[in-house]
């Protein structure tokens, strides 16, 4: 009698190993395709920001230090090779689109040129592509992170391997402040 005791509580504990060692899986699945999912929609905007750096630069000629820093950014980006990496090169990058966008305001003959309206259109959308995979990806690693550090997932976590996959943050204070509108 005790033999089948003993040996229905392995049978539960591997029944619940095998389940949550699948839970698992699918979460990091899901977590990969939604970092995927962001990669195509960044891929859109690495290949754009050429195009609108170079319009800008034919209307504001002494501004190359804003212009390469974009373009630098925008190098780093696309060459990262972990999530990390890319997460924070990525805020980065969009550190410097908001003084390329803030540069464009300065220049009158800029902002009436038709060109240059549709790839400001074409980034603008493509920024709200980015901002809802970022939001999509969050959310679906951050099961994955609370399912990683809460018992007893963290257990089979640790014997599997599994770790936290990054978030998307707000890294930058100044992006954290409060917008000051004034008239």
């Amino acid at each position: 009698m005790a033999i089948w005791i003993i040996l229905a509580v392995i049978v539960i504990i591997v029944i619940w190993l095998v389940g949550s060692y699948n839970g698992f899986i699918r979460l990091r699945n899901k977590t990969e395709e939604a970092f995927s999912a962001m990669d195509v929609s960044l891929k859109k905007r690495y290949d754009l920001i050429p195009n609108y750096v170079e319009t800008v630069k034919g209307y504001a000629k002494h501004e190359s230090a804003t212009l390469e820093k974009v373009i630098a950014a925008r190098n780093a980006a696309m060459n990262a090779s972990t999530e990390e990496e890319k997460i924070a090169n990525d805020n980065i990058l969009s550190g410097t689109l908001k003084s390329l966008f803030a540069l464009s305001e300065s220049y009158p003959d800029l902002k009436a040129n038709q060109n240059f309206l549709q790839l400001q259109d074409q980034l603008q959308r493509i920024e709200e592509e980015i901002a809802g995979s970022r939001r999509y990806y969050n959310g679906v690693a951050n099961r994955f992170n609370t399912k990683v550090e809460m018992f007893p997932g963290n257990i089979v976590a640790g014997i599997f391997g599994f770790r936290r996959k990054p978030l998307y943050e707000v890294t930058e204070t100044q992006q954290r402040e409060n917008v000051k509108v004034s008239f």
